[in-house]
């Protein structure tokens, strides 16, 4: 029951940050480009009949990327305002096989084996309940079906991981967690899927532009600023940071098959 009721409450604030935010996700070039939505899209089964579902899909770039290659593709977040974006988007490009779908990661709304690929880009470190979820996704995917996971890393250094994880907080109070690569192998493992490939990546930040996404209050900001402006050496080099507090963010996908 304690699962559950921090599941539902993560998700409503998940709803009440991304709610307003979600027009802006649709154009950020953070989420809109990227050689990994290339790669989403040669995962797909070459015979173009897969039922796929994008988990926790934002603006919906993962759905785009995948629909062209799919039989038919289930856009699915806990964010109204986001799914309006998907949907009105998805009508502007004439992806006519694309649908939207409202649930939370831990609890959805599908029939056992609905889908023949998985894909999650970005949503996995808001997820309250991360075994409920990978449960769920288990349960969702057809035999033989493939998990694609996109999401930012954490850092194995406690010291650099706690920097990253506090301002990510601040910034944003819907987030939960940026795992480690180690843990997304553990973790998908312990909920059943194989994991035949990762990969990983930086990705560079401009402060201004990530703090404006989410609407960051100023107080907020001013915090990640201080926290930033006094963090050790160690973690000003891993994350690269720049006289603007502009800095670089560890990414990865892991491909598993149910």
């Amino acid at each position: 029951m304690q699962a559950r009721t921090a599941a539902s409450t993560g998700s409503v604030v998940a709803t009440e940050q991304f709610g307003a935010s979600a027009a802006s996700y649709l154009s950020s070039g953070v989420h809109a480009t990227g050689a990994d939505l290339a790669r989403l899209a040669d995962l797909m089964p070459a015979d173009g009949q897969a039922r796929a579902l994008d988990l926790g899909c934002g603006a919906g770039h993962a759905a785009f990327a995948i629909a062209p290659k799919a039989a038919r593709v289930t856009a699915c977040d806990p964010t109204p305002e986001m799914l309006a974006v998907v949907a009105d988007e998805a009508a502007r490009r004439g992806l006519t096989n694309l649908v939207v779908a409202r649930a939370a990661a831990e609890r959805l709304p599908f029939e056992d084996a609905s889908f023949d690929a998985v894909v999650t880009r970005m949503s996995a470190h808001h997820w309250t309940d991360l075994d409920a979820a990978l449960g769920e996704i288990r349960r969702v995917l057809a035999p033989g079906g493939r998990l694609v996971v996109i999401d930012v890393l954490g850092h194995p250094d406690p010291l650099i991981d706690s920097h990253l994880q506090a301002i990510e907080l601040l910034r944003d109070r819907s987030h939960v967690r940026n795992r480690t690569a180690t843990e997304w192998r553990t973790l998908l493992a312990a909920a059943g899927f194989s994991v035949t490939e990762t990969s990983q990546w930086r990705l560079p930040i401009a402060f201004d532009g990530w703090v404006a996404r989410m609407r960051t209050p100023t107080v907020r900001i001013a915090a990640i600023r201080d926290l930033w402006a006094g963090a050790p050496e160690a973690v000003r080099a891993a994350w690269k940071m720049q006289p603007d507090c502009s800095f670089e963010l560890d990414c990865g996908m892991f491909i598993a098959e149910g």
